[in-house]
């Protein structure tokens, strides 16, 4: 269990507790919702117009057989317009249209059903089972599946249809032909998705557990597809009412039961169209369309609902989305003495920064996650980066610091949205340049040739099947497209020799170089283009402790031989505090407090700062109240209670410092203080 410092545990008990974070660290406004609730979006426009119409049409094809008359009556009357008791006139033989149309809706219903359940079924058996098993199964259900999508689907339905005698030729009949014909391309989706979700560590942890590979699919892995399955299942519906249509407009459907398909037919061989008796056609037509339109709009709801980036959220007015969070009097954001906002800190606020001219200014900047919870990631932030200077940026795991990196630079994706603020880019060539108004080609350039980043996870950010020198070169032929192949060569191995790789690495693959390799290729592929700023966010997360000290100090170098600016993520305070030149320490969504290393190592101002710096425990020195929980408490407490106090043994502390004669000591870890030990 993580330990928690003293000042963490009475912040938590103090006063009522804010609101849980929400993406990007920040409240939402609303009680978020629990269980099955939180699948379903709030409110989708596009649900309830699919639902209606799907609904409408199914209440239609249930109840209206039983309140309307024998569709197959025939009267004198043939060929009359809608009105004179017939709500939708009559065919050439004088039978009731909409009485048919009630019958012709339930068995496409019935049809578009059953294919739905049969395929989907299919397709989950071919592609889960096959996925999950691998091997020869995998390899046989792949080559069944493939085999079904390589053969064109509707000219296989007519072949089939038609060697059935027309008298066997019923409803069920075309139900599982269509299935058998419609399974292969939802079961390929299936496979892959199971192939994803074998390899993940829940599912080789119920593995391990001795659970049977039953259990394992269907506890582990098939509810994580329930969603693909359910829109599988209403896109095989559709395509099977579709295609129940197409085969009786030929002649080829269900010979002894109606559908929309077979009013169709009957309607065209009646002439409806050119005698002008549209309400013979239009409305089946119109049912089909309905009923397909509804289907899809409830397939694109799921989709939302698997993907909630794809939600169409309405856009707020400006000032309806707000923080929750309540700053207390004492919690209010700390800016270095004379400045008088953090922005201006860079202009000589704070200490050693004075003489810096700025490179990058974010003046009040907001970014708010447009989901059906606004959450308001970054908030009213402001900073001011120095030429030359090494920002750092900290705080807790889910502050909002990447969703500041990706806004300053323009990365952000929807639902993230810059609602207000400036982002200014001072060159050196002199001009200002504002980001947010920045086209797309202007965008473009400026990215990586005045600005670059090494993302978060940079190891894993190089492409595995392309050469490191593909890869670095590919940025100067994008950026410096005047550049002939030998100097795009060239300034390859110079930025790799830079970083400290063989530039005979060149050639080698991603999986060819260690961690620190790759991290390093990540960083000169940053610096090709010479930028004046690099955002580096929690560059050595993944690195050992000696790999991650070599890269700060080739940072050190870099900045000191190439004079750009960095601007350091890491939730790694100590971090920071040996390597920036400032530090501003956000926690939900906000910078709460700005000043140089020194200032913030020295006189924290703000709780939550000294909250972190209590957080981390001294090697060396006093050590350090921590909240200890379970059995390694009552063991310190024992041993606390069972060692004699100085006074008692006769000694004072200074003595305990003094180290014991060689014949009597122990081994040297038994002679330190618990505290003073370093980590194994």
């Amino acid at each position: 269990m993580t330990n928690l410092s003293p000042a963490l545990t009475e912040t938590a008990e103090s006063g009522a507790p804010d609101p849980a974070p929400g993406p990007g660290g920040t409240a939402p406004s609303t009680r978020a919702r629990s269980g099955w609730h939180s699948l379903v979006p709030r409110w989708s426009p596009k649900l309830g117009v699919g639902l209606g119409l799907v609904l409408a049409i199914a209440l239609f094809g249930l109840i209206g057989p039983l309140l309307v008359g024998d569709p197959d009556t025939v009267r004198n009357s043939g060929m009359a317009p809608p009105g004179d008791g017939f709500l939708l006139g009559t065919t050439q033989t004088g039978q009731d249209v909409f009485a048919q149309l009630a019958y012709a809706t339930r068995g496409s219903l019935q049809i578009g059903l059953l294919v739905g359940v049969m395929a989907t079924l299919l397709s989950a058996f071919f592609g889960i089972i096959g996925g999950y098993i691998g091997g020869a199964v995998d390899e046989s259900f792949s080559l069944i599946s493939n085999v079904m999508l390589v053969i064109p689907g509707l000219p296989l339905v007519i072949v089939i249809a038609g060697f059935v005698p027309a008298a066997q030729r019923g409803w069920w009949t075309i139900a599982i032909v269509l299935a058998i014909t419609g399974w292969a391309a939802s079961s390929r989706v299936l496979r892959a998705q199971t192939l994803s979700l074998r390899n993940r560590d829940y599912v080789a942890a119920a593995r391990v557990a001795g659970e049977k590979p039953w259990r394992v699919v269907s506890v582990e892995i098939l509810p994580n597809l329930l969603p693909l399955l359910a829109s599988q299942f209403v896109f095989a519906v559709i395509l099977a009412i579709l295609s129940e249509a197409g085969l009786s407009f030929l002649g080829l459907g269900a010979s002894n039961s109606s559908t929309l398909g077979t009013m169709l037919y009957y309607a065209q061989n009646g002439f409806a169209l050119q005698r002008e008796a549209w309400w013979w056609f239009v409305p089946p037509g119109l049912i089909i369309a309905a009923f397909g339109c509804g289907l899809s709009l409830i397939n694109f709801s799921i989709d939302e609902i698997i993907n909630p980036k794809l939600r169409n959220i309405p856009r707020k007015k400006a000032g309806a989305v707000r923080s929750t969070r309540r700053t207390r009097p004492s919690e209010t954001p700390v800016v270095p003495a004379g400045a008088d906002a953090p922005a201006a800190a860079g202009r000589g606020g704070a200490e050693g920064t004075g003489h810096r001219d700025p490179v990058l200014t974010v003046r009040n900047l907001n970014v708010v996650y447009d989901v059906e919870t606004p959450v308001h990631a970054v908030k009213d932030v402001s900073l001011t980066l120095g030429r030359g200077e090494i920002l750092g940026l900290a705080g807790e795991s889910g502050c909002g610091k990447t969703t500041l990196a990706y806004a300053v630079n323009r990365l952000h994706l929807p639902p993230a949205e810059v609602t207000s603020g400036s982002v200014v880019f001072h060159d050196r060539d002199g001009g200002d340049i504002d980001v947010l108004a920045l086209e797309r080609e202007e965008l473009r350039t400026f990215r990586w040739s005045k600005l670059s980043m090494v993302f978060q996870g940079a190891m894993n950010a190089l492409n595995p099947v392309i050469s490191v020198h593909a890869q670095l070169d590919d940025v100067l032929t994008t950026h410096r497209p005047e550049m002939t192949r030998a100097e795009r060569a060239g300034r390859c191995a110079e930025v790799l020799r830079l970083v400290g790789v063989d530039p005979r690495r060149l050639d080698s693959y991603p999986h060819e170089l260690s961690g620190g390799m790759r991290q390093r290729v990540m960083i000169a592929m940053a610096l090709l283009l010479d930028p004046q700023v690099m955002i580096m966010d929690e560059p050595t997360t993944a690195l050992d402790v000696v790999v991650q000290r070599g890269i700060l100090r080739e940072i050190l170098r870099f900045r000191d031989e190439l004079g750009f600016a960095v601007v350091f993520i890491t939730h790694d305070l100590p971090l920071l505090l040996e390597l920036s030149d400032r530090i501003a320490v956000m926690r939900e969504g906000e910078v709460v407090e700005y000043a140089a290393a020194g200032e913030i190592k020295d006189h924290p101002r703000h709780p939550y700062t000294r909250q972190l710096l209590d957080s981390f425990p001294s090697l060396t020195g006093e050590r350090g109240s921590f909240v200890r929980t379970g059995e390694s408490s009552a063991r310190d407490h024992t041993a606390a209670a069972q060692t004699p106090a100085p006074e008692a043994a006769g000694t004072d502390l200074a003595a305990a410092d003094v180290p014991a004669p060689a014949g009597d000591a122990g081994p040297p870890e038994e002679q330190q203080h618990p505290s003073e030990r370093a980590p194994r």
